[in-house]
């Protein structure tokens, strides 16, 4: 299936717990924006937004363990 080049995933760069969502569905976003904030060998890790869009998907909760690549919340562009 095709990507839609319209549509950004935020994916996690390692493996952690997740600690808070910082976004909802519909919410605007800038790019800087922190959107997850991960939690690995105690050090607290806000992944920020690349590009500035609208938030069509939050794919995680508080206390998914995610591993490295997983998408975690996706923008559109």
């Amino acid at each position: 299936m095709a990507r839609d080049p319209k549509t950004a995933d935020i994916v996690a760069e390692m493996v952690a717990n997740v600690m808070t969502i910082g976004v909802e569905v519909g919410e605007r976003v800038s790019a800087g924006d922190a959107v997850v904030l991960l939690e690995s060998m105690k050090m607290e890790i806000p992944v920020l937004a690349e590009h500035g869009g609208t938030v069509t998907a939050v794919k995680v909760a508080p206390g998914d363990v995610v591993q490295e690549g997983d998408v975690l919340v996706s923008i559109r562009l």
